[in-house]
């Protein structure tokens, strides 16, 4: 598993992407991150409900309570957050292939 010094910065644009497949509730978010790690990444509910709430202030998501017996937050992504996510997909991109150069660069 990644360390968690290596994910700090990281879980905003994972839950971006997560939110791009659909509006889901926190719980819902920490599956889907799950899933897609092939379980590497469990998030816990104290640093994912924190980071939603952020996101929400920054106008990239907005939630609604959900009722189906229990009430819930459902967070789906702003046209700001479909943006935001296309920009940290780049920046990742850029970054990873930088890091890959230089950790990847063998020196005889």
């Amino acid at each position: 598993m990644a360390s968690p010094d290596a994910l700090r910065g990281h879980v905003d644009a994972m839950l971006l992407s997560v939110l791009a497949d659909g509006p889901v509730h926190g719980y819902g978010a920490i599956e889907r991150i799950r899933e897609r790690s092939d379980g590497a990444l469990d998030f816990p509910s104290g640093t994912v409900y924190p980071a939603l709430k952020r996101l929400e202030g920054r106008g990239l998501i907005e939630g609604e309570w959900a009722s189906s017996g229990r009430s819930k937050r459902v967070y789906r992504l702003t046209p700001a957050g479909t943006r935001a996510l296309a920009d940290e997909r780049s920046d990742w991109a850029a970054t990873s292939t930088v890091i890959s150069r230089v950790l990847g660069a063998a020196r005889a």
